[in-house]
């Protein structure tokens, strides 16, 4: 493992020459050698891991970071999750996808959801996708009723005893996305899954086996590979100071994980965030997201004023968004940004200007929310 630490970190060792060994790097490697690391040494190698994925538009470009937009609403409401789109959409956020936590399992509800932010993305022609985050059994359900499913989600885990846990198993997951790539939704390419993470799942649903948390978050990453993901990210603090206790564990873990992520050849973004038990305050988010910008994060999450109503926790912002890219001299995906510019949102400097009354989506989205109705509500 020295070695192999030590062959990462030459300069010979470039983003090609990782892009190549990646699919030989077992978990097991990758959790083993991050332990022999210093920060610095996590940040350097993940920055030097370059792993692009397309759907609508194009994720994981060097000098790129990209956001979830984030709408969640603690009753699913229609205008309450379009105004939190409208926000993000204005501060630039949202070319990584237009992501809901729904607030109910309803079928129903949930293909209501589908239904409206396609239709935010294709009346306004936007280069991004939607998916909302629930169980993948219910997403097969609606893509097998022709409901407008761009991603399909699933949280994931690095045993199979605590993916068990979660309802999954992998032939599930290949189900899921044929299922998914039937629809042929994307235009630019078809990364069609979207995974979650985070250290210590398998520990609390007591299917780790005695491997520590970090080695069964690689693992993790290993089944997120296999099934060529638009998007992955670790949600770093969610699961409470019971796995990781205070800032300091934070930001290490957050590290670990992506530089566990990237090595393996995955997509991996970064929820950085806490609950409000933890030893952990917004100090600690802001020093852990400038990290992972500096060590190349694939996206982080847009919230609105970085405080989830719904799932109640503090993850990050718009504005954290725009200070990275300010701070990094960083950009969003490159559809995105053209249609950022060719709506006004963006001038030609990449800088994100002050939006008029009288902008289209200003004036279009509120219009169309008081009439919004689902294909149903219309027949």
């Amino acid at each position: 493992m020295g070695d192999f630490r030590d062959w990462l970190l030459t300069d010979s060792t470039d983003s090609v020459i990782l892009k190549h060994v990646a699919a030989g790097i077992t978990p097991e490697m990758a959790a083993a050698v991050c332990k022999l690391m210093r920060n610095q040494d996590l940040i350097l190698v993940a920055k030097k891991c370059q792993v692009i994925t397309t759907f609508r538009d194009t994720i994981g470009l060097p000098g790129r970071l990209s956001v979830r937009l984030q709408p969640n609403h603690p009753t699913d409401d229609a205008c309450g999750i379009a105004a939190s789109i409208l926000d993000g959409l204005l501060y630039g956020s949202g070319d990584a996808v237009i992501g809901i936590n729904p607030a109910s399992d309803s079928l129903s509800a949930m293909r209501d959801l589908y239904y409206l932010v396609d239709e935010i993305i294709q009346r306004y022609d936007i280069p991004t996708q939607s998916c909302i985050l629930t169980h993948v059994t219910n997403q097969i359900q609606l893509i097998e009723k022709n409901i407008p499913v761009d991603l399909v989600f699933q949280s994931i885990a690095g045993t199979e005893k605590a993916n068990k846990h979660f309802g999954i198993d992998l032939s599930l997951l290949h189900e899921a996305r044929s299922a998914a790539l039937s629809l042929n939704r994307g235009t630019v390419g078809n990364n069609v899954m979207y995974f979650e993470t985070g250290q210590g799942s398998a520990l609390s649903a007591d299917a780790n086996f005695g491997i520590d948390q970090q080695t069964c978050e690689a693992r993790a990453y290993a089944v997120a590979r296999h099934f060529s993901p638009l998007l992955t990210n670790t949600v770093v603090g969610f699961i409470g100071p019971e796995y990781l206790y205070d800032g300091k564990q934070l930001i290490r873990a957050g590290l670990e994980d992506h530089f566990c992520g990237k090595l393996l050849g995955v997509p991996l973004g970064c929820d950085v965030c806490y609950t409000n038990h933890a030893e952990i305050d917004q100090d600690d988010v802001d020093t852990l997201m400038t990290l992972l910008a500096a060590a190349g994060v694939t996206f982080i999450m847009g919230v609105p004023r970085a405080d989830d109503i719904m799932l109640n926790y503090q993850s990050t912002s718009f504005y954290d968004a725009l200070y990275l890219r300010k701070v990094m001299g960083l950009d969003v995906a490159p559809e995105f940004e053209q249609w950022l510019k060719r709506v006004n949102i963006m001038n030609d400097q990449g800088k994100i200007q002050p939006v008029e009354p009288a902008h289209p989506l200003l004036q279009g989205i509120p219009e169309h929310l008081l009439n919004f109705k689902t294909p149903n509500e219309k027949a």
